[in-house]
């Protein structure tokens, strides 16, 4: 049989991505390497952090705010609770990018913030112990979406919408208008191409020098009490940051952003070993005292990182019939539904009108 899109990859951008093209009425095909909301890759772990005044760059600021349209729509077709707005508040040195790229996007596009000292900060959250020099940026529209839920409901809403959705069939090769896999042969009119730490390996003609990091999310029991009604935080110290949740279920997550080691998905180590979870303790004691009380269990997963840690958004510049998603370095999992529309944009009209300049693989090209 032949479709107009086959999506490789089924994962947040893939999912959102064969829901946005199903919706619009193309015959997708879906095909996944695992099962269906699996823990290979970089979608699950039980929450991700989603925020607006985007310390990273401004221009994210745009698709964030169509984003969170596009939670509330999908919560309410799905039937699914994703989007948990609890709040977020950013700590760090006044000056640190953290701090300074956060307001000037909250100023940039009047997003609802304030600036919160030490000890308005202490006052505001009492888990919290900033040193005297640090500051707080708190955005009450920040929050976390749950990222499995987010798979599932994107998977279900393409399949309810026509997609046909192939889970355990490994894609081996991919060229113009026909993709192999495992099993058989596929031809379509477009390919979109969605690999998450994959991508080193299937879209290796772009000539990007992706990055693969292994990453540990940390899950303890609390020994106080005020974690449960708890703002998503990031927190800056010296260049270091480390980010967390709430309490859910019972547990605190927290982990570091960065630092992991580099691998591949066939060789990351998924043992999460003592000594770093004494790390992770170690960074969290001095400013959230109790938040690593008895540690629980850790898990693994992968951040494909961009050597400017931007994202790669595009059509593919070799291949006339292909649209590409990938490098997101950490920080792409709250803009899933707006890539999936970006994606449907690009695959079916050539263009978008979300702002993705900064997205071009042609920065990145040969290394540069």
């Amino acid at each position: 049989m032949t479709y107009d899109v086959i999506v490789i990859g089924l994962g947040g951008m893939g999912s959102a991505a064969a829901y946005r093209l199903a919706q619009r009425g193309k015959r997708v095909l879906g095909l996944e390497k695992f099962t269906a909301v699996h823990a290979q890759g970089s979608s699950h772990g039980g929450s991700r952090i989603t925020r607006q005044a985007y310390f990273e760059n401004p221009a994210y600021v745009p698709l964030l705010l169509r984003a969170h349209e596009m939670w509330d729509e999908i919560e309410r077709d799905s039937g699914q609770r994703i989007f948990h707005r609890v709040g977020g508040v950013l700590v760090g040195a006044p000056d640190s990018g953290t701090i300074t790229g956060s307001r000037a996007s909250a100023e940039q596009f009047g997003l609802k913030h304030e600036l919160l000292g030490a000890v308005q900060l202490r006052e505001r959250f009492p888990t919290m112990r900033p040193t005297p020099d640090e500051v707080g940026l708190y955005e009450p529209g920040a929050g976390f979406v749950v990222p499995e839920q987010a798979v599932r409901a994107h998977l279900d809403l393409a399949a309810r919408a026509g997609a046909e959705l192939c889970f355990e069939e490994p894609v081996t090769h991919w060229e113009d208008g026909r993709v192999t896999t495992t099993r058989t042969t596929y031809e379509a009119e477009q390919i979109v191409v969605c690999p998450g730490p994959w991508a080193p390996e299937l879209v290796a003609d772009l000539d990007i020098p992706f990055e693969i990091e292994r990453q540990v999310q940390y899950y303890f029991a609390p020994d106080v009490e005020g974690f449960r009604d708890h703002p998503v935080y990031i927190w800056d110290r010296e260049g270091s940051q480390f980010y967390g949740f709430p309490e859910i279920d019972g547990a605190v997550k927290v982990a570091f952003h960065t630092g992991g080691q580099i691998c591949t998905p066939e060789t990351i180590d998924r043992t999460v070993h003592a000594h770093e979870v004494e790390a992770i303790a170690a960074a969290t004691r001095p400013v959230l005292p109790g938040l690593a009380g008895r540690f629980l269990r850790g898990a693994t997963c992968m951040y494909t990182n961009t050597a400017d840690e931007h994202f790669v958004i595009a059509r593919h510049p070799g291949h006339v019939g292909v649209t590409v998603a990938c490098g997101f370095s950490g920080h792409g999992f709250k803009f899933v539904p707006v890539v999936g529309e970006i994606l449907a944009d690009l695959t079916i009209d050539g263009a978008t009108r979300h702002p993705i300049a900064l997205f071009d693989p042609a920065r990145l090209r040969g290394g540069a």
